[in-house]
C-alpha cells in the first residue's frame, strides 16, 4: 500500500532518525554489529510493510537485533512511528536500540550483508506475483533462496508466512528443489485459534479476522542447524518405533 505525501519531505524526515534508520545499507556490509553495539543475532524482514510486525519482534525479544527492510520511504516512516510508539509505550523510551529500518531491495542483498552476517530471515505476506511469466520475481523463487543462503550463518533459518496458496505452493517446490529442509509446515496457522506465540503482521490480522487461512513454513539452511534439524527428526522416528505407533518397514513381510 502505498502513502500520500511528498518524496521530498519523507527523505527530510527519514534523515532526521539516522539511529534508527539506514538510507544507505550497503554502506554497513560486514559493519551491522557496529551500528548496534553488539555481537547480538541479527534477524531481518525482506518486505516490511508498515511494520508492525518488526516492531513488536523488536520489543519482545531485546536480545536480538532486527531490521526491516523496504524500498519505499513513506513505509520506513509509518515502521519508525509504530517503533518509537511502542517502545515510549511499553519500555518508557523513544529510541529503539535493536533495531534498524532499511531502505533497500531484497535483489542487493549479497551488497548488503556479508557471508553468514544474518541469522534469520522473515519473509512475510511477499507479493505472490500471480502471471507465470513473473515467477523470478517471487521471493522464495530459488535465486533468492540462493541469496538468502549466502547471507546467512550456520544455525541460519527462514520463517515464510503467505496467504496466497499458489505461492506457497510454489514457495514448497523451490525450497524443495534445492534441498533446503523444511519444518513446521502448516496449511492454517490459526486453525485452532490465533496463535499467540506468533507476532502477526497487519494483513495477517486482518485476513485471520475474515476467516483467510495463513500459510507457513520453516526451512532450515545452516549447515549446523540442519545437523540439529536431522538429529531430531532421527529421535523422533525412533521414539515412535520404541512407542509401536509407527512400523519398521524393514520387519514387514515382503
Amino acid at each position: 500500500m502505498r502513502l500520500r505525501g511528498r518524496k521530498n519531505n519523507f527523505r527530510e524526515t527519514l534523515e532526521l532518525q539516522q539511529d534508527l534508520v539506514v538510507l544507505e545499507p550497503q554502506q554497513l556490509k560486514g559493519r551491522w554489529r557496529e551500528f548496534f553495539g553488539n555481537d547480538n543475532p541479527i534477524h531481518i524482514e525482506c518486505g516490511m510493510g508498515k511494520g508492525q510486525f518488526i516492531s513488536r519482534m523488536s520489543g519482545n525479544n531485546p536480545h536480538i537485533n532486527y531490521i526491516g527492510m523496504d524500498i519505499y520511504d513513506e513505509l520506513l516512516i509509518r515502521g519508525s512511528e509504530k517503533a518509537r510508539a511502542l517502545w515510549k509505550n511499553e519500555k518508557g523510551v523513544n529510541e529503539v536500540p535493536n533495531l534498524a529500518l532499511a531502505r533497500g531491495n531484497v535483489e542487493f542483498l549479497d551488497k548488503m550483508f556479508d557471508p553468514g552476517e544474518l541469522e534469520r530471515i522473515y519473509l512475510n505476506f511477499s507479493d505472490p506475483w500471480p502471471k507465470s511469466k513473473h515467477g523470478k520475481r517471487r521471493l522464495t523463487h530459488p535465486r533468492f533462496l540462493m541469496k538468502y543462503k549466502q547471507a546467512l550463518n550456520e544455525i541460519g533459518e527462514i520463517h515464510f508466512k503467505t496467504d496466497s496458496l499458489s505461492l506457497f505452493e510454489f514457495s514448497l517446490n523451490s525450497f524443495s528443489a534445492i534441498e533446503y529442509q523444511m519444518r513446521n509446515i502448516s496449511l492454517d496457522l490459526h486453525r485452532n485459534g490465533i496463535r499467540d506465540d506468533l507476532v502477526l503482521t497487519e494483513y495477517e490480522t486482518k485476513f485471520v479476522g475474515q476467516g483467510m487461512p495463513i500459510y507457513r513454513l520453516e526451512a532450515v539452511i545452516g549447515e549446523k542447524i540442519q545437523q540439529e534439524h536431522r538429529r531430531l527428526v532421527a529421535e523422533d522416528l525412533e521414539e515412535q518405533f520404541r512407542r509401536g505407533t509407527m512400523k519398521d518397514p524393514e520387519s514387514e513381510d515382503e
